[in-house]
Order: structure tokens, then sequence, then C-alpha cells
């Protein structure tokens, strides 16, 4: 198994055992108060649940080995379940809160029990906050491998399910205070106003997340090229090689997470012949994978040779 692999699958496992804990407690909730926030909130939380079991998917698939009509192995299949993830999941619990809001200001219904789901959203809260614990661990870990940041590893790291659990917890974090303060609100004003407008504002943020998300695992899947930081680094270090005079072209794509594919055009001294090109090739190439854990293929292209 890739160096990782057994980390994120660890932190899907944990994210989806609480999100069925917290989707299955809020509906009960929903059933109970009658709120519109919480209705979002229990979307929230099934969308979350669903967007788990896709992204297992992912891990299985994009684990399979190289074969003759795939040489670069199955890594890209988890930035495609993790894209079916990001826009149907998400999108789908999205519009359900949203309508769900706008059912709640049309036809306005007082909420039967705040208690419960105070309660709720604070056990919710809890169990939200584990899982974004676990990944933040497993971020942290790979940032510093890489010699990153957090935030860097976060916004330019190549693994999909760990991004999306991470961004899924936050927006569930960032839910469950919404519709508490809709619900407080409520409760205090006697208008299922703020209930309403809560739901919408759950499920938006729910759209935002599931867009971006979608945004990144789609340029990848098109062949967008690593972060810029990450190529100049690779380009330095190709660069100082003895026997390098420059490098013309430089491609880093990723083909599964932790997998990255450099492809680089290289101008060689002209006094080196044909066999010492081969040697300073192959030696370039075996130099780039010790250097980074996320480097798994390497073809340097010897300009004029």
């Amino acid at each position: 198994m890739r160096s990782g692999a057994p980390d994120s699958l660890r932190t899907v496992v944990v994210a989806l055992i609480t999100n069925l804990a917290t989707a299955l407690a809020k509906l009960v909730a929903a059933l109970f108060s009658h709120s519109s926030a919480m209705w979002a909130a229990a979307f929230h939380a099934f969308a979350d649940s669903g967007n788990e079991v896709l992204l297992l998917i992912a891990q299985r698939r994009s684990g399979r080995p190289a074969d003759e009509q795939h040489p670069l192995g199955h890594g890209r299949a988890a930035y495609f379940w993790a894209l079916i993830a990001s826009m149907a999941v998400f999108a789908l619990g999205a519009l359900l809160s949203v309508h769900q809001g706008i059912e709640g200001l049309l036809h306005q219904e007082p909420l039967l029990s705040f208690r419960v789901a105070y309660l709720i959203l604070a056990i919710s809260s809890v169990l939200d906050g584990a899982s974004l614990i676990q990944a933040r661990g497993q971020l942290r870990k790979e940032a510093r491998t890489l010699d990153r940041t957090f935030r860097e590893q976060l916004n330019l790291g190549s693994d999909p399910v760990v991004r999306a659990v991470f961004a899924e917890d936050a927006a569930a974090l960032v839910g469950n205070l919404i519709a508490f303060v809709g619900i407080a609100l409520h409760q205090t004003t006697g208008s299922a106003i703020p209930d309403g407008i809560a739901a919408i504002l759950v499920g938006l943020l729910l759209g935002f997340v599931a867009f971006q998300l979608a945004k990144r695992n789609g340029d990848i899947l098109i062949g967008g090229q690593a972060a810029a930081p990450l190529r100049r680094k690779i380009g330095m270090l190709i660069a100082a090689q003895p026997g390098i005079v420059a490098v013309s072209e430089l491609v880093v794509t990723f083909i599964g997470p932790r997998q990255a594919w450099v492809v680089a055009r290289v101008a060689i001294i002209e006094t080196i012949d044909g066999a010492g090109v081969e040697k300073l090739v192959r030696a370039t190439e075996t130099f780039l994978r010790s250097k980074s854990p996320v480097i798994v293929r390497v073809d340097i292209v010897p300009r004029g040779h």
C-alpha cells in the first residue's frame, strides 16, 4: 500500500462513523423539533456520510496496481470518485437544505423541543471535532514530510480523500453553529424566519464546499500541473545536476494521491557522449525520486541527443 494510504483510510473510516452517528441523531432531533435548520444539518450529515462511502471506493480503486490498459496505475480513480462525491452527494445535500429552508420560510411552524436540538448539536459538534482532529493530524504529518506548512499542504496536497474529510468536518462545525444560532433566535423572537434562513445558509455552505472540492479534483483529472512551488523545487534540483546546462521544459502532474510524474526536457553539455548522457539521465531520475516521496516516475528527455 502506498505511503500515507493507511492514514487516509483511517481518516475516512473515523469520519464515516461519526457522520453516520450525527446524521441519525440530527434526524431524530429534526423530527422532534420541526426545525428547518436541524433538518438542514441532518441533510448535511447524511451528505457527508454518502461522501465518505464514495471516498472509500476512491481509496480502494486508486490502490490497484498498474496493468496493460493502465500503465500509470489507477491512482487518478481517487480524483474521479472524489469528484463524483463532491458534485452528487454534496450538491444534493445543499439543494435539500436550501429547499428545506425555503419551505420553513413559506410554512412557518413553531419549534417543539429546543432542548433536544441544542443537545444533539452539542454532541454532533464533539463528534465532528474528533473527526476534524484526525484529518488535521494526517495533514500535519504529511506537511512535515514534505517540508510544508499546514495551509500549504491543505491547498497543495494531492490526496483528495483527506482534503474532502477535513473540508466537510470544518463545514459541519460551522453548519452546527449556524443551526444553533438560527434555533436560538427562533426561541428568543418566536419567529421561524431565523430558523429558515439558517437552513438556507447551511445549504449554501455545503454547496460552496462541493464546488471547491470539485474544482480541485477536476483540475487534476484534466492534467493540471502541480503547484508552482513544487515545480520550481524540482526544476532547481534537475538544473543543479552536473552535466545539465538548463531545463527547457518541465511538466509535473499527479497520477494519483502522493504520486507525481515528472517530465523534463533538458540541455546537456555537448562534450558528453551517448553513454554519458544515458548515465546522467538515469542518475538524475534516481536522484529526484530519492529527494521527494511523492515523485514516483521521472522521464528526463535530453534536448538535441
